[in-house]
């Protein structure tokens, strides 16, 4: 079994995202980059969504992906809402 690093262990323990389509790393990575940019401009943080969720081989609604950005960001970027939109996001292809 592979050791998790500390931020994987503690998001896992914090969030419940073991069985989840996400893991702890991405997650935090992609936190990561929204906070960078400052989520100042809602489609610019709508095309990281979208970016990230392709690049894991989902679909993902412009518009649902724009909403998505908004909620996150009015949650202050918090991690249980950011994989619960992307949860409700990603489009089997």
């Amino acid at each position: 079994m592979l050791e998790r690093t500390g931020v994987e262990r503690e998001v896992n323990e914090r969030f419940g995202n073991d069985k989840d389509r996400f893991t702890a790393t991405e997650l935090a990575a992609l936190r990561s980059d929204l906070l960078q940019g400052g989520m100042i401009d809602s489609y610019e943080a709508a095309q990281l969504l979208q970016v990230f969720l392709m690049g894991r081989g989902y679909g993902v609604s412009p518009k649902a992906a724009l909403d998505a950005a908004g909620r996150v960001e009015m949650a202050g970027c918090a991690l249980p809402v950011l994989q619960h939109e992307l949860e409700n996001l990603a489009l089997v292809m």
